[in-house]
């Protein structure tokens, strides 16, 4: 931690707010909280006209938590805790929705929450440590701190393809799905995708549509969810014991309320032993599928190529259509895209109503007036196109915001030649900006991540004023370094042979890891480490 002659910052001019968030999803509420107990003078700005961020605008038909409803949740009331109640293993966004408009009321946030307003721009100037943000509808703001928490999954692609507006029927997004009821009975539908999103909502469109049509370029290794509702004995077990819950997921690689397997597939003597253990986690469901089987199934190319055949095997089973099940059997390392969960998925293209598509030699050319065209002529005609082609994941919210501190360039730019962050929180010659759920934080359950980033970011904020810094930033070392150990966990999995995770959907964007893969536990490591020797990452001024 350095000074420039021993001078702390210019406090001349005195912004409107000391912290402007921008964002009120799960990382905007709670910091929100964090920021109650500080007392500082802060703001909240929000796009949409009420919080939920991802469960606010991801209400497409089937959309649910691929992580157990009792550790995807806001840690920091115990109160809180005893009084929610969740209702199934993996709850549906209605319910997650609920459950955060049930949080911010019972807190009194909704009275520092501007609604309905769209951040245009994020400007930082030297002179005075003070950042501007500017919105779509000409207001500015000013303040000292600014912490961008919006969200990893906030950004929807943008459509790829030639005459969409052509198409002359109903057409819908999942990323922005209308709030009224959408109705497919009769019509015949297409939906255009079969990633995370289209694995949830493509079953429920089949029970409705007279015919669904599915294209897919790439197949998806989608694991079993294995959903229940949670009874009255289970609840209360949960919250009796939700300290320990809440220390096992911070512990778990992924973020989970799981214990990671510690056996390698070597360790077990034949190839019963592999698939009784295989079909544990393929019967528990969830995760439990990647994390308790084989220790090493990320980073040994051997052990994932067991589970991935196992996987391969049980599609070609579920699946009665031969063609259908290899159209569905995916070529990769399995976890090199992260593995949905499923709710009776490949189950539904047994359903003769339903027929699968495969656009990966054979691409969509256009979508015209009356549906969907292929490369080699082929058109389909449907009353109805559903686009679920996904997000710009991580970096696409900053990315595509005007967000400059003294440079000709803007972040987005700068992170298009390269990406580089620190902890994925702050980032070099971006002082006072601290992000939540940012570039090259963990790949892992996001509530769980959220509540130590936040956490880290308090103190941060914290030392600064008890010391009188008015601002902040990572030196270039430690920046580097970050990355350098992000890079080097990477490589040593079997995800790069795919790098379906480091932004290969997105046309043109810089590829590079875009999440730490090293497990929640050792992450925290590197933040306390970063609390308990004094900042020695950051340049404060």
């Amino acid at each position: 931690m350095t000074e420039t002659n021993g001078v702390k910052g210019n406090h001349a001019e005195k912004p409107d707010y000391d912290l402007i968030v921008v964002g009120a999803g799960f990382g905007g509420i709670r910091v929100m909280h964090e920021l109650q107990e500080m007392g500082l003078k802060y703001k909240v700005i929000e796009a949409g006209t009420g919080v939920g961020g991802t469960w606010y605008w991801n209400r497409y038909p089937g959309a649910r938590t691929d992580t157990e409803s009792w550790v995807y949740i806001l840690n920091f009331s115990k109160e809180l805790n005893t009084e929610w109640t969740w209702k199934e293993r993996f709850p549906r966004q209605p319910e997650v929705l609920q459950y955060l408009n049930f949080v911010v009321d019972k807190f009194d946030m909704k009275k520092d929450i501007q609604f309905s307003t769209k951040v245009q721009s994020c400007h930082y100037e030297k002179s005075t440590n003070i950042w501007t943000l500017t919105t779509e509808e000409g207001e500015r703001f000013t303040c000292k701190y600014f912490i961008p928490a919006s969200g990893v999954l906030s950004v929807g692609r943008q459509l790829p393809f030639k005459g969409a507006d052509n198409f002359k029927g109903e057409s819908y997004k999942t990323f922005a799905w209308p709030k009224e009821q959408v109705s497919y009975k009769g019509k015949r539908v297409a939906v255009i995708g079969t990633g995370a999103t289209a694995v949830q909502i493509i079953p429920q469109v089949a029970y409705q549509a007279k015919e669904l049509t599915v294209f897919q370029r790439t197949p998806n290794y989608v694991l079993p969810a294995r959903n229940h509702p949670l009874t009255e004995e289970q609840s209360n077990a949960i919250k009796e014991s939700y300290d320990e819950v809440w220390q096992q997921a911070r512990s778990q690689s992924f973020g989970m309320h799981m214990t990671d397997s510690k056996q390698t597939m070597k360790d077990m003597k034949s190839k019963e032993q592999h698939r009784r253990v295989l079909e544990y986690g393929w019967e528990v469901g969830g995760f439990r599928f990647i994390f308790e089987t084989f220790g090493d199934l990320i980073v040994s190319q051997e052990s994932n190529d067991v589970a991935s055949d196992f996987v391969r095997e049980k599609i070609r089973t579920t699946v009665k259509d031969e063609e259908t099940a290899e159209k569905l059997v995916p070529d990769y390392p399995i976890f090199a895209k992260r593995p949905p969960l499923g709710h009776s998925y490949f189950e539904t293209f047994n359903r003769p109503h339903v027929k699968l598509v495969s656009v990966r030699e054979n691409g969509i050319d256009e979508i015209t007036e009356k549906g969907v065209r292929l490369e080699d002529g082929e058109e389909y005609e449907f009353d109805v196109i559903i686009y679920a082609i996904g997000f710009d994941a991580s970096t696409g919210a900053l990315a595509t915001m005007d967000v400059r501190a003294n440079e000709d360039m803007t972040l987005g730019e700068h992170w298009s030649q390269q990406l580089e962050t620190f902890l994925g929180i702050c980032v070099e010659h971006y002082p006072n900006m601290f992000m939540i759920s940012g570039p090259q934080s963990p790949f892992a359950n996001l509530p769980v991540v959220i509540d130590g980033a936040v956490d880290w970011i308090a103190r941060a904020i914290s030392y600064m004023e008890k010391n009188g810094y008015s601002s902040c930033e990572p030196t270039h070392e430690a920046q580097e370094q970050y990355c350098k150990q992000l890079n080097d966990v990477y490589e040593a999995t079997v995800l790069p042979k795919a790098a379906r995770q480091a932004g290969a959907n997105i046309p043109g964007k810089n590829i590079s890891p875009l999440f730490w893969f090293g497990g929640v536990g050792p992450y925290f490591e590197l933040c306390n480490k970063e609390v308990d020797n004094n900042w020695p990452g950051l340049k404060m001024l």
